[in-house]
């Protein structure tokens, strides 16, 4: 049930952690407030990946636990938050009781479900009232060697779930039966990264982590070109990558 770009993509899971962004303290704090993140609250965070975002739940005192369906994904979790329970299950059969979490929060993943199944077994595991966040860092390309960098990928990501992902985000939201309103923001903020960390971060795309060893070698030799021509990279040791982060946040009817 996992999407085969996914399950592949991110089964070595080492760039994923080293290079991809965190989220805003504004967007965490818009989420504890929208989504009345407490001591005492039951919170899933699902296809939570190497925990990037479960562990900045943490600090709200949230009774967190994580449910990530790739091995890779999973071993990586665990050696980054020992103590956080980690469950294996995919957002579209959840090994969860029905109406058994308050909250449960995405981020960076729901592009990759089957977005009525995912909806219809959320609605099942949340208690009425219950709230479910979702988040995206999406691709700032307002900068001109940032959207170089992107342009790269756009070739290789032909088959992605989210092509466009304004469209695709405002299109799937339009249909949640079984749950309210939904609630809607944006944060901006920036990544410090070395030359490698971009590579990296570029190699961590699942699309990428798929291709053949020559395959994914050209398109990091491109990525190396951009660097190395803007003005704005050129020769400099740190660089710095925009994302705008978009929250979403619904209730259960």
């Amino acid at each position: 049930m996992v999407h085969e770009v996914a399950a592949a993509g991110f089964s070595d899971s080492a760039d994923y952690e080293k290079a991809r962004p965190s989220y805003p303290p504004e967007a965490i704090a818009w989420f504890a407030e929208q989504l009345h993140l407490a001591p005492g609250t039951r919170v899933c965070d699902l296809a939570a990946g190497t925990g990037k975002f479960t562990r900045l739940l943490l600090p709200t005192g949230a009774d967190v636990f994580a449910t990530e369906p790739v091995p890779g994904m999973r071993a990586t979790f665990r050696q980054v938050l020992p103590d956080t329970p980690l469950l294996a299950g995919t957002a579209e059969a959840l090994p969860l009781r029905d109406a058994s979490v308050d909250v449960i929060t995405v981020a960076q993943a729901w592009h990759w479900f089957d977005h009525d199944r995912a909806i219809a077994e959320a609605r099942r595991v949340l208690r009425p009232g219950g709230a479910l966040g979702l988040t995206w860092n999406a691709r700032d390309r307002s900068v001109r060697w940032v959207d170089g960098v992107w342009s790269i990928i756009d070739r290789v990501e032909k088959r992605a779930p989210w092509r466009d992902h304004d469209n695709w985000r405002d299109s799937a939201f339009r249909d949640m039966p079984g749950f309210g309103p939904l609630r809607t923001a944006e944060f901006f903020h920036t990544q410090q990264l070395t030359p490698a960390d971009v590579e990296a971060r570029v190699a961590s795309v699942s699309h990428v982590a798929v291709l053949s060893e020559a395959d994914r070698a050209a398109v990091l030799a491109e990525v190396r070109e951009v660097l190395a021509r803007d003005p704005e990279t050129a020769g400099k040791t740190t660089v710095e990558m925009l994302y705008r982060t978009d929250v979403l946040s619904t209730e259960r009817a």
